[in-house]
């Protein structure tokens, strides 16, 4: 079984979770501690609003440790403001 975490800060998280559930061998854990973060090997980023993603993560440290996870190469996949919230540069 591979956990995958959806990052449950804001947004559609909710609609993602639910569709992982869906496939065989993926537990799905909402992220919103440092501890589940650290309990999944691969990340969901979902779609919502990315500043106040960004200010809710800082607020609760985890922003270290999603930049940590995203250096590791453990897969990460972002939707609308999840790819912006893993942007590093926006024109």
């Amino acid at each position: 079984m591979v956990a995958i975490g959806v990052l449950a800060l804001q947004g559609s998280f909710r609609e993602h979770a639910a569709l992982l559930r869906r496939l065989p061998g993926v537990s799905v854990v909402e992220v919103r501690t440092q501890e589940e973060l650290k309990s999944v090997q691969g990340l969901v980023i979902p779609g919502g609003e990315s500043t106040t993603m960004a200010l809710i993560a800082e607020r609760w440290g985890l922003i270290p440790l999603l930049r940590e996870f995203l250096a590791s190469g453990k897969p990460i996949w972002g939707t609308c403001a999840g790819m912006i919230f893993l942007a590093e540069k926006a024109e």
